[in-house]
């Protein structure tokens, strides 16, 4: 019998691929057994390409951040190249976590254990005492076969793409539906314009619940009267609209009239290109498994998941604006403090609702629950992509 099917009976994950009429969410176990959270970090985030971090975040030669994704150590480094190196966080001598907290580690990776040393591109430079004292080479040794193991890595829009297990396509071809999609109305060219704010730019919120459920919840607009009050004022329910992305790598929702409501005289300047027959249109994507993002006509955001374990998960929030002046800029500082106020106050909206999410899936009685064949069809289809990776290859 096969892993997954050894945690979940097996018609528990069948039905989740029913018609959304037939169909039930994803069960119980998927939100609280540690057993199953190490398939899931096998089948959902290892063979998958998954978010890590913003490249803007190390914006420095020899800067270095660890990251660990559901207990792997991983490594990100900004290189002597000045390109961003993904690898896994560990000496290839005794196994020792090499980095424990962001830092700049000017021209080399110390291990604290027995000082074996790595440059930043990840090549082993230095064994001291190797064979014995003051003897740092020994003749059988090759060093190229010990350096850091590098992660296959992809910057798009900021973030840091990795595929651990480097099985997945190509990450342009990965991207390439969601990228036709927006190039309707959000052209390439517009897109490396996107400066990320340094000083109203990121916020990060716990949430004491699994990370799927922030990506359920972000994928619909049925919540908004009762959860979001305040946009559903000017953002009404009846102005969304469904997406579901096909190959199922994404899906959300996209509102018809943003139109944004900060105080003061300025405004935001808008993507030369985005078309003005769509300005009000924004749209909400969660692209599987651990990024949401948001598109709008003068500002960009990517709201990327940390899952620690299955009922604790960090919340990272990066926000980009047009060009360096309305990013960073003294003139645009008040609207920008105004913007990150509004995201972060709707985000901490929606974590009081996963959490308590979190806790009715303690319930069992609960069956995964059934959804509205009209208002869920973003969430039930990232409830299929789940549930089909989890089998794929299973017997």
């Amino acid at each position: 019998m096969s892993d997954i099917y050894s945690i979940i009976d097996k018609k528990k994950l069948d039905v989740v691929n029913k018609p959304i009429s037939e169909a039930h969410g994803l069960p119980n176990e998927c939100y609280t057994s540690k057993e199953y959270t190490k398939i899931e970090r096998k089948k959902l985030f290892e063979d998958k390409w998954v978010v890590i971090g913003a490249a803007s975040s190390l914006p420095n030669i020899g800067d270095t951040k660890p990251f660990d994704l559901l207990d792997l150590p991983i490594l990100i480094v900004r290189d002597s190249d000045n390109k961003i190196k993904v690898f896994h966080n560990v000496c290839s001598h005794r196994g020792y976590k090499l980095v424990h907290k962001a830092g700049n580690i000017k021209n080399v990776i110390r291990c604290p254990y027995h000082s074996w040393s790595y440059a930043p591109n990840g090549k082993l430079i230095a064994t001291p005492h190797i064979g014995g004292m003051n003897k740092h080479e020994v003749p059988d040794f090759d060093k190229s076969k010990s350096n850091l193991k590098e992660i296959r890595s992809f910057i798009w829009l900021d973030l840091i793409m990795i595929n651990i297990n480097n099985n997945e396509i190509p990450f342009e071809d990965y991207i390439k539906p969601l990228s036709d999609r927006w190039a309707e109305f959000w052209p390439k060219e517009d897109r490396k314009l996107i400066k990320h704010s340094k000083d109203f730019g990121y916020f990060k919120l716990n949430a004491k619940c699994n990370w799927k459920f922030a990506i359920e919840n972000y994928c619909e607009s049925y919540h908004l009267p009762w959860v979001h009050p305040g946009l559903n004022a000017y953002s009404k329910i009846e102005d969304h609209y469904h997406i579901q992305g096909l190959p199922n790598r994404f899906a959300g929702q996209g509102t018809m009239v943003y139109n944004p409501r900060l105080e003061g005289k300025e405004q935001f300047p808008s993507f030369a290109n985005w078309h003005k027959d769509k300005e009000h249109i924004a749209e909400y994507v969660a692209l599987f498994p651990n990024v949401m993002l948001g598109i709008h006509k003068d500002h960009y955001y990517a709201y990327w998941l940390e899952p620690v374990n299955y009922d604790y998960t960090l919340e990272h929030m990066e926000i980009y604006y047009v060009g360096e002046e309305a990013a960073n800029s003294e003139r645009f500082k008040q609207l920008r403090k105004q913007n990150h106020k509004l995201w972060e106050d709707i985000q901490k909206e929606d974590i009081n609702i996963i959490q308590g999410m979190q806790e009715g899936r303690n319930s069992p009685i609960y069956n995964g629950g059934n959804f509205s064949p009209v208002m869920d069809n973003p969430t039930h289809h990232f409830h299929k992509w789940v549930a089909t990776n989890l089998v794929e290859n299973e017997i």
